[in-house]
């Protein structure tokens, strides 16, 4: 009974302090967020996870930022010239950009976040493998020269997520790929760190010497105005609870609801309905490191022939608005569209994939599949999947776990065969994760190398396209990743909230008035 009593006390003990924060929220103008889960370390340059971009967006900055377009706009930069036939970049900033410490950016700054970013970003060697030098030519002009042209320049350096974020000098230059400490989370964006709760929430306040740009706002470019004096970005695993919440006020914004409440939501008056304007799609990774895939393509391709992606679609995403089934990685309408290697997207063939996986060795032996409910479309892929390739006799055992863990183990290749993300649209392929080496899954064949050199050491666009045909045909003899189809997710907020971003969650030009 005492433990009982306890447990009550404690639980209402709890209420009570939540009662207490969503009103000290509200009073202070604080836009609450209802996420996925708990973040990551926020070290934006070194992670690609979104629920860290999504919060470490809002603190650090970029030398450039897409429009709602996904063209490429100075941000931190002011403009750029190149020379030498495209080799040397030479950037001139922008002057009177503030850190949250109160110092100036100057182009130091940018030299070691570029030097930092090139040995440790989740991105950087993508650009600055090439790099001969990089250095200061001015208090505000950076030139950066390179062995050859780079046609994925401005793309690469125009989001935060395992992008160049633009740190000072002196926590830059001592960083490592170890995510730096909440200390050093200093930035030049229109929010700064306040505190993190772990399992409560992340909290940033508006930074009162931010200088928007000039231009009006488009996408993630042009003026950032911080409208609310903070944003509080709380863990809420749980959907239902998610949409709740925001239906009940608790919460003024909850991302990623699933789909089968999508028609039910958007007749719904107490929340908005926030589609996203370009599709995410799922990824099946394959480990090419270690294990029974390491370098089996055979097996992997058995596995693809197995499957149909339009039902692991129709269950994860419900509403036929909401998805569909495209082979091409990337979307139609747009100028990286390719039909090359897309037959074996999703055959569907059960009894051929038997076969195809005898030929190739396969006697049963378990392939561990690493998956996380945090993103309930993920689990029912994967669930999916699952039941689909024991019709092929291929035994599949799921390890569910939450997203952070999930993070975390990825990096462990002898944890895993398969695991599960989905990807965001970036305007170049070249950003693509699993065209990254580095990265979990660790596609590094000699293949690759060279169509991936050729895609990054040419700026001419009509060969980078023909380059990009050649890698999707190569993804569908490899199978390094296997695509689920394309998808559009949706958030929703509460009906106050204006000037809501359709490129993803960002709450600068956000208002509830």
């Amino acid at each position: 009974m005492k433990s009982a009593i306890g447990l009550l006390a404690r639980g209402a003990a709890a209420i009570v302090t939540t009662l207490f924060l969503n009103a000290q929220a509200n009073a202070a103008g604080t836009l609450r967020e209802a996420t996925i889960g708990e973040p990551p370390p926020l070290d934006v340059m070194v992670t690609t996870a979104d629920v860290a971009t999504a919060i470490g967006r809002h603190m650090f900055e970029t030398l450039y930022a897409w429009d709602s377009s996904y063209k490429s706009q100075p941000l931190l930069a002011d403009s750029e010239r190149l020379e030498d036939g495209g080799k040397t970049i030479v950037i001139k900033l922008r002057e009177g950009v503030q850190f949250h410490n109160g110092k100036e950016m100057t182009a130091k700054d940018v030299v070691a976040s570029m030097e930092r970013w090139g040995k440790f970003g989740a991105r950087g060697k993508l650009l600055m493998a090439s790099a001969t030098s990089v250095e200061a030519t001015g208090k505000y002009e950076v030139t950066l020269k390179l062995s050859s042209p780079n046609g994925a320049w401005k793309n690469l350096v125009s989001d935060v997520n395992g992008g160049l974020a633009i740190y000072p000098e002196e926590i830059a230059s001592k960083a490592t790929g170890q995510p730096i400490e909440q200390k050093d989370y200093v930035g030049t964006g229109p929010y700064k760190f306040k505190e993190w709760r772990p399992n409560r929430y992340v909290e940033l306040e508006k930074f009162a010497g931010y200088k928007p740009r000039k231009e009006k706002g488009d996408g993630f470019a042009g003026a950032r105005v911080a409208n609310f004096d903070a944003i509080r970005f709380i863990p809420v695993p749980d959907v239902g609870t998610r949409v709740s919440g925001v239906q009940a006020g608790d919460y003024d914004y909850a991302e990623m609801i699933s789909g089968d409440l999508y028609d039910t939501l958007s007749k719904d008056k107490s929340v908005q309905v926030q589609r996203t304007n370009a599709p995410i799609f799922g990824l099946f990774f394959m480990n090419s490191k270690e294990g029974i895939l390491k370098d089996n393509y055979k097996l992997r391709r058995a596995i693809q022939t197995a499957l149909d992606k339009s039902q692991a679609l129709r269950v994860s995403f419900g509403s036929k608005d909401l998805w569909k089934a495209e082979g091409s990685i990337v979307p139609k309408d747009t100028p990286w569209y390719s039909t090359a290697g897309i037959d074996g997207y999703s055959p569907h063939d059960p009894k051929k994939a038997k076969e195809m996986a005898k030929e190739a060795g396969y006697t049963g032996q378990p392939i561990r599949l690493l998956v996380s409910t945090n993103y309930q479309a993920h689990y029912d892929q994967a669930a999916v999947f699952t039941r689909q390739l024991a019709d092929a006799g291929i035994n599949v055992q799921m390890n569910v776990v939450d997203w952070a863990t999930l993070i975390k183990m990825r990096g462990q290749p002898e944890q895993w065969d398969i695991f599960v993300t989905h990807h965001s649209f970036f305007p170049d392929p070249i950003l693509f994760t699993f065209l990254n080496a580095s990265y979990a899954g660790w596609w590094d064949t000699a293949e690759i190398k060279a169509l991936r050199a050729e895609l990054v050491n040419s700026s001419d666009q009509a060969a980078r396209k023909a380059t990009w045909d050649k890698i999707q045909a190569l993804i569908y003899e490899q199978v390094p990743v296997m695509k689920v189809g394309d998808a559009y997710t949706y958030d929703i907020a509460s009906p106050k909230l204006k000037g809501l971003n359709p490129n993803g969650p960002a709450f600068w030009n956000v208002s509830n008035k």
